[in-house]
């Protein structure tokens, strides 16, 4: 629910600001040679202007993926926590090899973010349910499940907005493509006039389609390279996370075998 909120409100956030900037900025007078006419422009802002009223979801879908992709490293750096991971884990394993599961748990507090929880959450459940009226293999049965339950809570946190940058990709070829044919038509429409073409108007057509493509190209490919990255990222932490989970359970299950 907060996320979809979250999501929601950056979307409006956005537009309202494209809409904005397309209108107040790049439609300002200052950037035309017939001012409020807005039909021959002197600058690039004046041409982005021509590309037409897509040019403003266009941004906005580019206000997405740059929002996306700053709250995705945010929140990938807040998931390792406040020390280098491998430290941590490296330190955690020293600590259970010595038995000192309280220490461990105290560095995870100290650690926070998604893998120090994760193990913080098994080495809770350890440290309860391991009395001596409990069998082992009980104690790591319990263990194991918190580790799990944890890691299904954490790993979702991880992949949000993933889904958003992919399909912000995709809806952005299809926006500038659809811009582009709209500047085409334009453009031949200037073409077909009787006696001489009317040269402005097919030079706004075809700014608007070469705009358009542009801006569909850039929020698209950004886009797919921050998705791909964020994946990558993503799967490379779970896998961390696993490995270091399993070594966790083999340090505790060889504490019952000594």
């Amino acid at each position: 629910m907060k996320q979809g909120l979250f999501v929601m409100v950056v979307l409006i956030i956005a537009l309202v600001v494209s809409v904005a900037i397309w209108q107040f900025v790049f439609g300002a007078p200052s950037n035309f040679k017939d001012g409020t006419a807005r039909r021959d422009p002197t600058n690039m802002m004046g041409r982005v202007y021509t590309g037409g009223p897509l040019v403003p979801l266009l941004l906005t879908l580019s206000i997405l993926v740059i929002t996306f992709i700053i709250e995705r490293l945010l929140s990938l750096n807040k998931a390792k926590g406040t020390g280098p991971l491998i430290a941590f884990l490296r330190k955690v394993h020293e600590q259970l090899n010595e038995g000192k599961v309280a220490d461990a748990l105290a560095t995870c507090d100290k650690q926070r973010g998604s893998a120090a929880n994760i193990i913080r959450a098994g080495l809770d459940r350890y440290q309860k349910v391991n009395t001596g009226g409990v069998s082992p293999e009980k104690v790591m049965s319990e263990t194991q499940r918190a580790i799990e339950e944890a890691t299904m809570l954490e790993v979702p946190l991880l992949e949000q907005n993933l889904v958003a940058l992919s399909t912000i990709a995709s809806i952005a070829t299809m926006v500038g493509l659809l811009g582009t044919v709209i500047g085409m038509i334009r453009a031949f429409q200037a073409l077909a006039h009787a006696g001489a073409p009317d040269a402005i108007q097919l030079s706004i057509g075809i700014s608007e389609a070469l705009i358009n493509t542009a801006g569909g190209l850039f929020a698209a490919i950004a886009g797919i390279v921050a998705y791909n990255y964020f994946v990558t990222r993503v799967d490379d932490f779970t896998y961390t996370i696993d490995e270091a989970a399993y070594s966790i359970m083999q340090t505790l299950t060889s504490k019952y075998e000594k």
